[in-house]
């Protein structure tokens, strides 16, 4: 086994979340983020972690001025080639990255005729000293220089002895890498492998990086197809950020490079089994400082990756998992989902209660209520699938364990349009809120930019004695969904909430007032925080 370990190829991860992720439409990372994800790629095993563009903005500029303490990962900096007509001392672009004294440095230059004739107006032979010329200085410094070869597949499809001559120009002058970029993401799988092929009689794969994006949604199968042609860098972004459609999404790819053939026998990336179950943690890292849901879907590391729902595949789960799984949640830091709906069986409840430590008889009469309570909810228009905690309170209520913390008396929401004091129109809700805790009555009352927001600030502005038990929750999404059609439609709402522990659950609520189905959804929230956290009850 260690035999085969040291005969395998390795192959260079290169993150550039920080810089090519920047660029997605909503994404701003502050210094203090950029810090953070360095050192989070860094303890992944990431073997380069791009921050940016030193000088493109202040940002930038404060990030490289104050470098993250990286352990393992090679810091490096990004930016362009020396213009037309400038020197290598004399290019203000060039010198601030020069000045950021990273250890790397990947500068991006053309590599398609078409664009050096239209957006640089210079001749082929002045592009090639742009590149060899900034190149060398980089080497001339004792940094790892690299050349981004920007649209290298459009170029070579269209001139593949110039694209091939900018290749060798940065490869003569001294470059460890040369990046074929698929920057406008046009290249298909096959054209990818066909190409490699044919660069590699020139550069060899070991000097060979790729950079994809995901135009067609095959970024992350290029970059496959690449590392099978032999290139041995590869670059991409967590959850695949990047402009337009993203980038190759390097959490997706690290999985299926060490878990899949023929890569996981050819190939090692560095990451160790121990790093590949962090996947799952800094992929969702990522998605709490942008401040968003993560994607359920998401290959490998989403909550659904592993969600089984119709009856006959959990059945078959329950027996050996391999009938419907790919590979082990475990190893990318995922778990199991057997999930609950109208089109659960007995397994789907029985492997849910288990999964929420309920060790219950098969053959409890309750396991069929429930079976059927859930398909009769779901018939009105619950879902369960995507609101376990709601689940879990009703099964718990069933076996009698849910406490009754408090009763709702009454609540009363409002909407008012008006002028505030600059003669700005606003929109406010106001909510009251009458709860029974121990027999007292609790009278509150919220104002909120709308009526969800106003009954959450007024639950909480005195829930008694368990105020102090919800201090941290947070809601963090809410979703509505109607169900039928016409102003009487009947309106799901499902909120997500979270916590200081950074769980994440869900919760959801039917009414043909929406108001209504906000206001269950949110109360069944408050109630598994409560349960979850062990507040106290006077009665069940």
């Amino acid at each position: 086994m260690e035999e085969n370990v040291m005969e395998r190829e390795r192959l260079y991860l290169f993150d550039t979340t920080l810089r090519d992720g920047a660029q997605t439409q909503g994404v701003d990372f502050s210094v203090e983020d950029k810090t953070t994800i360095a050192k989070a790629l860094d303890d992944l095993g990431i073997d380069y972690v791009e921050g940016g563009w030193p000088g493109a903005n202040p940002g930038d500029t404060a990030f490289f001025a104050n470098p993250p303490e990286l352990q393992h990962a090679t810091f490096t900096a990004f930016g362009m080639t020396r213009r037309p007509g400038r020197s290598v001392s004399n290019d203000p672009g060039l010198s601030a990255i020069l000045d950021a004294k990273t250890p790397a440095v990947c500068i991006v230059g053309k590599s398609w005729d078409f664009h050096v004739d239209v957006a640089l107006g210079i001749t082929m032979e002045e592009n090639l000293e742009l590149i060899a010329d900034s190149i060398a200085e980089i080497v001339r410094q004792g940094r790892e220089a690299m050349y981004d070869a920007e649209h290298f597949f459009d170029g070579y499809k269209s001139n593949p002895e110039f694209a091939i001559a900018c290749l060798k120009a940065a490869y003569g002058a001294g470059a460890r890498w040369m990046v074929l970029c698929d920057t406008n993401g046009g290249t298909l799988p096959d054209e990818v492998e066909r190409i490699v092929t044919e660069v590699i009689e020139h550069i060899p794969g070991s000097h060979l990086g790729i950079h994809t994006h995901n135009d067609t949604e095959n970024a992350v199968a290029n970059t496959l197809m690449a590392v099978k042609a032999g290139v041995r860098q590869v670059q991409g972004t967590l959850n695949g950020l990047g402009e337009r459609c993203g980038n190759a999404n390097i959490i997706s790819l690290i999985p299926s490079l060490m878990l899949k053939e023929p890569f996981k026998s050819t190939i090692d990336t560095g990451i160790t089994e121990e790093g590949l179950k962090n996947v799952t943690a800094i992929s969702r890292l990522l998605d709490d400082i942008l401040n968003r849901s993560p994607n359920r879907h998401q290959a490998y590391v989403g909550s659904a990756a592993f969600a089984h729902k119709g009856g006959l595949h959990v059945s078959a789960v329950e027996k050996d998992p391999k009938t419907y799984e790919h590979v082990p949640p475990e190893l990318v830091g995922n778990r199991r989902h057997l999930l609950v709906s109208d089109q659960a069986g007995r397994s789907n409840i029985l492997a849910q209660l288990r999964d929420f430590g309920l060790d219950i008889d098969p053959k409890d009469p309750k396991v069929d209520r429930m079976l059927e309570e859930v398909k009769e909810r779901e018939f009105e228009g619950f879902s369960y699938d995507g609101a376990l905690a709601s689940f879990e309170l009703m099964a718990r209520r069933r076996l009698g364990q849910v406490p009754k913390y408090f009763d709702v008396e009454s609540f009363r929401v409002s909407v008012e349009r008006r002028h505030n004091a600059k003669g700005e129109l606003l929109t406010v809700s106001d909510a009251v809120v009458k709860l029974i805790i121990d027999g007292e009555r609790f009278l509150s009352v919220g104002e909120g930019n709308g009526p969800v927001n106003a009954l959450d600030s007024a639950l909480r502005k005195d829930l008694g004695k368990f105020s102090d038990y919800i201090d941290d929750l947070r809601l963090v999404d809410f979703k509505v969904r109607i169900l039928t059609s016409g102003t009487e439609a009947v309106t799901r709402v499902l909120i997500e909430s979270t916590d200081k522990t950074n769980k994440r659950w869900f919760t959801v609520g039917v009414s043909p007032n929406i108001v209504d189905a906000s206001f269950a959804a949110l109360i069944d929230s408050i109630t598994y925080k409560l349960y979850r956290a062990g507040a106290p009850a006077g009665r069940k």
